[in-house]
């Protein structure tokens, strides 16, 4: 019998584990705003047509965002999106502040993406050290 040379598998990307944690935030987010809607129509002082459109095309376009991560201009948009919504604190203060915190965890992971991004170029990464075995 002849054996087969062993595949090794492709390193993996660390850089796809971010993409999958941005999306999955993003729709969190997306349902987070969306189902603050009622609260802040009941709760607060009333929600017009005009802003219950505007956090909804907000929130469809988080959603729409996470299939498009893969594009280098997705995150600054997603940046711009938390912006626009913390941008809503005079007119809806809740979602504002959802904004803000969305905003904190996504600023967060690129400053992780960023540490990861140096320590791939250093070549200290775990999985790199184990294929210098």
């Amino acid at each position: 019998m002849s054996e087969t040379p062993a595949v090794t598998p492709p390193p993996k990307d660390p850089m796809k584990g971010f993409r999958g944690v941005l999306s999955g935030t993003l729709i969190m987010e997306a349902i987070t705003v969306a189902l603050a809607l009622p609260v802040v129509n009941k709760l607060g002082g009333g929600i017009t047509t005009a802003t219950g459109w505007t956090v909804i095309g907000i929130a469809v376009a988080l959603l729409v965002l996470c299939g498009l991560l893969k594009h280098p201009w997705a995150v600054p948009v997603v940046l711009v999106l938390q912006v626009a919504l913390i941008a809503l604190a005079f007119v809806l203060p809740a979602i504002a502040i959802l904004g803000a915190i969305f905003l904190a965890a996504f600023l967060w992971f690129l400053h992780l993406r960023r540490d990861v991004a140096r320590r791939m170029a250093a070549g200290t990464l775990p999985s790199q050290q184990q294929q210098q075995r």
